[in-house]
């Protein structure tokens, strides 16, 4: 998604969309913090609506892909740029409805957050894993914008909407499948 908003937009969509992906990172580590990822491991029917959401939702965002026409080089053609709310919204959606984030939260990350006793060492487990994930993605962005590769990019637009496409919707149904 990064990749996308960052051909579609530029390198400031690319970093809305990075950090929207991290604020939903972030939600995960508070969830798990107030022990709420506890109770969605032990109520299935929560999480697998959770999950079956996030499938429908990345196959939704697959299908858009691959229905482009032209990719994104035909809209920054015709002048049309990806904007920063469905930036925002695709970053977000993107991790809280990802089961596998949840999964990983539920998994590793709960064993950090029983040690953290202080307000402080809170803070620092919902903070960390937020604030390495926005730095990562906008480094991304920050590389893929640059005027030597942006070009290169937008050449192989079409492609990349189509691969993208392939790929999220094979990830929809890894989902599925798993549940």
């Amino acid at each position: 998604m990064v990749v996308r908003h960052t051909l579609g937009g530029g390198r400031g969509k690319g970093i809305v969309c990075a950090w929207a992906h991290s604020i939903g990172i972030g939600i995960y580590a508070l969830v798990t913090l107030l022990g709420l990822a506890v109770v969605l491991k032990k109520a299935p029917l929560i999480f697998n609506g959770i999950a079956i959401l996030g499938a429908l939702y990345l196959a939704w965002m697959g299908i858009q892909a691959l229905r482009s026409n032209g990719g994104m080089q035909a809209k920054l053609a015709a002048g049309e740029a990806t904007d920063t709310l469905t930036a925002a919204r695709d970053g977000i959606a993107i991790s809280l409805f990802n089961p596998k984030i949840m999964l990983f939260f539920l998994a590793l990350f709960s064993q950090f957050v029983m040690v953290a006793d202080s307000l402080t060492g809170q803070a620092l487990i919902v903070l960390t894993p937020l604030v390495v994930d926005g730095l990562w993605y906008t480094l991304i962005a920050l590389l893929l914008s640059h005027s030597s590769v942006l070009p290169k990019l937008r050449e192989k637009a079409g492609l990349i909407d189509k691969l993208s496409g392939v790929v999220l919707i094979l990830l929809a149904i890894r989902v599925v499948y798993t549940l």
